[in-house]
């Protein structure tokens, strides 16, 4: 079987949720190569794999917005006319950002029309899909969720050295942000929400990197509470496990949520999460339990310190077994192998 991929390689040091399945699934044989338009038309593949096409959507300019895509959806109808099956994993029900509405409504309806399948990470995100895009109804759809990241990042560092490293105290109680700051992820608003908290031993750290129109915000913000730490900037995967064995509990704010590879990346350093009891966050509580993931419907003062206290019950490792690497390349390739049957 020959696999072509979109990322498949590349964007490991930013996110190596790709690079984890695609290595999954050659070790057992199976060629993947990362897409370019050249390997698209010079070579035939059995299956291109897709992830977040609405990327472009997040550009401001309208007319590159619509040129991307426009060449985009070009190469997947020639794909499609080349004989190569088409299957998209659903990360993103709409662009993040929602500057172009109608030529996102255009796209989706293109773009879904031609595909021969969907991966969707959660049942939840299954039926989410096919009720925001109707070609998907009639669509092959396959559930398989989003591995882990235990042994992609360093994780050797002691909770007491990881403190000492971003100088906080052994008796504090630390809540901690992790990754790259975007507007519906509602970093002000966890801000707001720590600064009406009140404790003296809470800390709250905010790591990642912010978009440049929240960065002033965001010190505003934080320099009128001693509680708040931040470090805007790439964290680079050497330093990432510093912070997560620093932290009690690992709070993810945002106002819109289908699926968590942070979450999943603070589950695999065995750090407890709270987040919004919004798309498939309460699969991911069922499958590792309430200890280990929190939820809540309003972030209020009363919640962070009720989930604080909560984390307390979170020992040992986190239940991943469901989340393995090896398991979601076999349920990946058992996909594939499904939409080349014949029809």
């Amino acid at each position: 079987m020959q696999v072509l991929a979109l990322p498949a390689f590349r964007t490991r040091q930013e996110n190596p949720y790709n690079w984890l399945l695609y290595a999954a699934i050659q070790d057992v044989g199976v060629n993947v190569q990362e897409f370019t338009f050249s390997k698209l038309f010079q070579q035939h593949y059995n299956i291109w794999h897709l992830h977040w096409p609405e990327m472009p959507l997040n550009r401001r300019n309208p007319f590159k917005v619509f040129a991307l895509l426009a060449f985009f959806v070009l190469q997947v109808l020639l794909a499609k006319l080349r004989g190569t099956k088409i299957i998209w994993t659903v990360h993103n029900l709409k662009a993040h950002e929602g500057y172009h509405p109608q030529l996102e409504a255009w796209f989706w309806s293109g773009f879904t029309r031609q595909l021969d399948g969907f991966i969707s990470l959660s049942q939840t995100g299954l039926e989410a899909a096919r009720a925001r895009f109707p070609h998907l109804r009639k669509k092959p759809g396959f559930v398989i969720p989003h591995s882990h990241y235990r042994g992609e990042y360093p994780c050797q560092i002691s909770r007491s050295e990881a403190r000492q490293e971003l100088g906080l105290n052994p008796d504090e109680k630390v809540l901690l942000f992790f990754g790259r700051i975007r507007d519906y992820k509602n970093v002000p608003q966890l801000i707001d929400t720590f600064r009406a908290t009140p404790g003296d031993c809470l800390r709250l750290v905010i790591a990642g990197r912010p978009e440049a129109s929240t960065l002033d915000l965001l010190h505003t913000l934080a320099q009128t509470d001693p509680r708040i730490q931040l470090h805007l900037e790439f964290i680079h995967s050497d330093r990432t496990q510093i912070f997560f064995q620093a932290a009690d509990l690992v709070v993810l704010p945002y106002r819109e949520i289908l699926n968590s590879g942070s979450a999943l990346l603070a589950l695999s350093f065995n750090c407890p999460v709270l987040v919004p009891n919004r798309g498939s966050m309460g699969e991911l509580q069922d499958f590792v339990g309430g200890d280990w993931v929190q939820t809540f419907s309003e972030l209020t003062p009363e919640v962070l310190i009720d989930a604080l206290a909560g984390s307390q019950a979170a020992v040992g490792h986190a239940p991943l077994e469901s989340f393995e690497g090896s398991r979601i390349a076999a349920l990946t390739l058992d996909a594939y192998r499904s939409l080349l049957l014949p029809r």
